[in-house]
């Protein structure tokens, strides 16, 4: 048997490796979001790839100063942190919890470690791209917060109510804990799916 081989080109190989075996394990970070179909709930991993699929679909809602390419890697490593910290439904009696102190310094000690994996220039570059995700003051940030929020509205519709029915969410809840944050990157798409949801609040 051949001794692997050594040297700076397989060290980056070994880091690259060990960061997207690491990065797997978000298949089992489950989320309270169900499937469209409502058969059962979605994994962090499944989550991530979707958005990445409505960013390249719904590109013709960003703005012009929007690069869907930057807007795809955030999306891709967006939830990595979960990893470590798990999910914390917006909509839960926890929800609270979601963009609490604790959870973000959580986050941000999952991002350290997970983004230190790689070897230092790619992982600095994608942790960068991370906390420009979380802080949602530049374009590309802001549309991608917009899709984050925006998919798992689709899925409720989906799927009969989904997590609004699960957490008794009211209209002025949905309004203020998704529907500003895509009309702040994605108005079109607020519209759209507002006018959709307002019979399931119609009570």
């Amino acid at each position: 048997m051949t001794a692997p081989q050594t040297g700076p080109l397989q060290d980056r190989l070994e880091a690259q490796f060990a960061f997207l075996n690491e990065a797997d394990r978000l298949k089992s970070v489950l989320r309270a979001t169900t499937l469209c179909d409502g058969s059962r709930v979605e994994n962090s991993g499944e989550h991530s790839w979707h958005l990445a699929l409505y960013a390249v679909v719904l590109a013709d809602h960003a703005g012009p100063d929007v690069n869907i390419n930057r807007v795809i890697r955030m999306l891709l490593i967006h939830d990595l942190v979960e990893i470590d910290v798990g999910d914390v439904p917006i909509h839960s009696a926890n929800g609270q919890a979601h963009a609490s102190g604790d959870t973000l310094a959580a986050e941000a000690r999952a991002a350290e470690r997970i983004f230190g994996l790689l070897p230092s220039d790619l992982g600095g570059d994608l942790h960068v791209l991370w906390q420009e995700f979380e802080a949602a003051q530049s374009a590309d940030a802001i549309f991608a917060k917009s899709l984050d929020r925006v998919q798992p509205v689709l899925a409720n519709l989906m799927s009969g109510g989904g997590t609004w029915k699960t957490y008794d969410v009211t209209a002025a809840q949905l309004e203020t804990r998704v529907g500003s944050k895509i009309a702040r990157g994605a108005p079109r798409l607020w519209d759209w799916v507002r006018a959709r949801a307002a019979p399931f609040f119609a009570h």
